[in-house]
């Protein structure tokens, strides 16, 4: 029996008892209202509202841009067209990180202000006084370790993590210091499959990866990523499902020819 089919709204809950039934978790990312509702509708389990809307949405080149009301904003139009998913909410750059105090009042603002259901964050044992605090105050959270966008001019590379044994090493008590606190799930960015399936079979919570092998207990890309809109990005995780940017662009392109030959609008298409 798959659990999924069963259950008219995903919970935290629901995923864990995904997780013990052998179910992989489907993850995608949504930033407005008429996408989030095709996705939800075709059955994906959780929704993230992440903050790569800080690149494919505004054009910028990392995720370090977005601000707090971007993310409610972009937050708030992903639930009014969700009726099954998990929406989890990324917390952006500078809203959480060395404060903890101020890390509550933005995942008090996410949350009251989108209606999601959760909110996510980078890190491990830097932000694990952030985590309890959030947590404190019953608002679910989802932990990423491996790969952090919002880290990047740290790492100076958006090559593959956690090679090394000691940063595995420290992946691994990163993530058992996030469900310790009590997160109830962790993303793995583009880390080896096996420290993906090691880390997946050691924590009871779900993890889902990106670039972390099949080994994990669901999976997520970049809904722009995964429909070929972006053509820009071909790391080795992703797969394509579509070419959507070549549909738009020839569906732009005719409706183009048509208005400058007076074929749009015909008879019938006037009033």
């Amino acid at each position: 029996m798959s659990v999924h089919k069963e259950i008219r709204k995903v919970t935290t809950h629901v995923l864990s008892e995904m997780k013990l039934m052998g179910e992989k978790i489907s993850m995608l990312t949504a930033y407005d209202y008429s996408m989030a509702k095709l996705v939800d509708q075709a059955g994906v389990d959780v929704i993230l509202v992440g903050d790569s809307a800080s690149n494919v949405m505004a054009g910028n080149e990392t995720t370090l841009p977005i601000t707090l009301d971007q993310m409610i904003y972009h937050g708030k139009s992903v639930v009014k067209g969700v009726t099954r998913a998990l929406v989890v909410v990324d917390m952006p750059f500078g809203t959480y990180q060395g404060n903890s105090k101020e890390a509550l009042t933005s995942a008090i603002r996410i949350m009251k202000e989108t209606h999601a259901d959760a909110v996510k964050l980078e890190g491990g044992k830097e932000v694990i006084e952030s985590v309890h605090r959030i947590l404190s105050a019953g608002i679910p959270v989802m932990g990423h370790l491996g790969l952090m966008p919002q880290s990047i001019h740290k790492y100076g590379t958006y090559s593959v993590r956690a090679k090394a044994d000691e940063e595995a090493k420290k992946l691994i008590n990163d993530a058992k210091l996030l469900e310790e606190a009590g997160c109830f799930g962790i993303v793995l960015e583009k880390i080896p499959a096996d420290l993906g399936k090691k880390v997946a079979e050691i924590l009871r919570i779900p993890i889902i990866g990106i670039g972390a092998g099949g080994g994990v207990d669901g999976q997520v890309l970049v809904i722009h990523d995964m429909l070929g809109l972006n053509q820009e990005f071909s790391p080795r995780f992703l797969r394509r499902y579509h070419n959507l940017a070549a549909e738009i662009k020839g569906a732009v392109g005719n409706y183009v020819e048509d208005v400058k030959s007076g074929d749009f609008p015909n008879e019938k298409e006037q009033y």
